[in-house]
């Protein structure tokens, strides 16, 4: 149904993202295709669509995919029936009603009367009753043209279907309709996914990686399973190489400890026995070459270990490279941090919520803001953030120290270098030393250090977040997290997931990924309607 052959795949610069993938699926397949950001993984989802084209090999395909993209930029001066591809069909049912070139138009339309139908059910379907197809893009929130999009599989009921993380800007209503859309469908699917539920459907998975396509034959928990094992394997693997390299130094030592022995002798030997001072000499040349040629032979086996170490280790998960030690949050539990009294907020008299806000908020506590996509899930982050002041009632909260992670990772100053935005949480004036060593344990090493953070991805702008905290070494009495895992991929996913774990104080999260919510430890649930 879909073949891949030996495709590789240049950016215009010349610069090579992946070569030589090959894989096929069939009808009915639900494939899953991770890796880490950079990797590719929406640039082949782009090639099996048709949006772009490799630089060798080919894509064989039976029918034409159907593609949700994961970014819309593309399309915000589209309507909403141009991005679904079915303006000029329910163009045509216009003007064949009023008569005008109807041969033309009954061409156009193929006999596919019911599109109107099936256009208002599938968009009722995604909760867009109401909305006009010949709207622009550009009005909707990113959950809407999301939507949009899916409102098309019902539209066209196309064979094969490629989505790019379709969940990222869904609520949870909407990813339980896609979750139940998957588990009934029998089309080929292959998705561009870090949504762990979503990766439980799927069979087999696909990891794409500076080795190519690695098949995992399994759902997500498998794969888990499988790099598990991998990861423990190349800890063996590093304590083999660090058993052999202590061994490789003992017997240099050992050699050359004993050659000199054997040298010490030779030489009192020929002194004694009269050996002119000429011949003396050569045997001395000669014993210094081969204590040379020796201590040679050792350095070399010592550093052919390193670098055999440096390589297992490189291949480590990054989460198991780096280091997170949250120091310990100094509020006592149970202490009131913020209080909300009647409040509401909204514009031009217009209330966000339809009854007013009351709750309190207790350090220790691990609480998930739920609710539909527009139901102010951020502007209440953004009011107990004081970052905006509510429209009427009162929210009290006392002068305590919080880390506000939001979907921009708006912390990051795109305009400085990493080393510079470190340098902005250096409160206790550490020495540059000690700044790079922490950069390093973040995994942003030396010739990193004057990269613009505008450059960054959002896992790095993550990762480099975490180390300004711990270079600030001053852990927040509260931390906020507006959809964390959205932009990250499944590593960097891990390293959040533990260093929230391993944090002592308070957790305010808006999310709607059920398997992250449920590693973090949720204790209580805010829904706002």
């Amino acid at each position: 149904m879909l073949s891949i052959q030996n495709i590789t795949y240049l950016h215009p610069n010349k610069e090579l993202l992946f070569k030589d993938l090959s894989f096929s699926l069939q009808s009915h397949q639900k494939v899953a295709i991770v890796g880490n950001n950079g990797s590719g993984k929406s640039t082949l989802l782009k090639l099996l669509s048709g949006k772009l084209y490799p630089s060798k090999g080919q894509i064989l395909t039976n029918y034409k995919p159907y593609y949700v993209p994961q970014h819309f930029g593309q399309y915000d001066n589209f309507t909403l029936s141009q991005a679904l591809l079915i303006d000029k069909k329910l163009d045509a049912i216009r003007m064949i009603e009023s008569g005008n070139d109807v041969e033309q138009n009954l061409s156009i339309l193929n006999e596919d009367w019911d599109i109107e139908e099936r256009c208002q059910k599938a968009m009722a379907f995604w909760g867009l009753e109401g909305f006009d197809l010949n709207q622009e893009m550009n009005s909707l929130s990113g959950g809407e043209k999301t939507k949009v999009f899916l409102a098309g599989l019902l539209i066209h009921d196309p064979e094969i279907i490629l989505m790019d993380e379709p969940t990222n800007h869904l609520d949870l209503d909407a990813r339980e309709k896609l979750y139940s859309f998957f588990n009934s469908n029998h089309k080929c699917i292959v998705i561009v996914s870090h949504d762990r539920t979503l990766l439980e459907m799927m069979d087999p998975i696909y990891e794409l990686n500076e080795k190519g396509l690695v098949l995992y034959g399994g759902n997500y928990s498998f794969y888990k399973e499988q790099k598990d094992i991998q990861t423990k394997a190349l800890y063996n693997q590093l304590h083999n190489k660090k058993v052999s390299l202590k061994s490789a130094k003992k017997k240099k030592i050992e050699s050359v400890e004993r050659k000199n022995k054997l040298d010490a002798r030779g030489k009192k030997k020929s002194i004694k026995e009269g050996i002119p001072k000429m011949l003396r000499k050569s045997m001395k040349n000669n014993a210094e070459k081969s204590s040379g040629k020796l201590k040679d032979d050792h350095d070399n086996k010592i550093d052919n270990i390193k670098q055999e170490f440096r390589q297992v280790k490189n291949a480590l998960p990054i989460l198991h490279k780096i280091k997170i030690d949250f120091d310990e949050s100094h509020l006592h539990k149970g202490k009131v941090l913020a209080k909300a009294e009647n409040v509401n907020f909204g514009y031009d008299d217009e209330n966000l919520w339809s009854e007013p806000l009351n709750l309190e908020i207790y350090s220790g506590e691990r609480i998930c803001i739920k609710g539909a996509n527009g139901s102010g899930k951020t502007t209440l982050i953004k009011l107990l953030a004081s970052q905006l002041k509510p429209v009427s009632g009162i929210i009290t909260c006392p002068n305590i120290n919080y880390i506000y992670i939001d979907q921009d990772y708006s912390l990051i100053d795109n305009n400085l270098s990493i080393y510079q935005q470190a340098q902005l949480y250096n409160h206790q004036n550490i020495p540059k030393h000690e700044i790079g060593i922490r950069l390093n344990r973040y995994l942003f090493h030396n010739d990193d250090w004057n990269k613009s953070c505008e450059v960054l991805s959002g896992g790095e702008k993550l990762r480099l977040i975490l180390c300004c905290m711990m270079i600030s070494n001053l852990a927040p009495d509260l931390f906020i997290l507006d959809e964390p895992t959205n932009n990250l991929d499944l590593e960097n996913i891990e390293i959040l997931t533990k260093a929230i774990v391993d944090y002592s104080g308070t957790l305010i999260v808006i999310s709607h990924d059920k398997y992250f919510l449920d590693e973090i430890g949720i204790q209580r649930e805010i829904y706002l309607k």
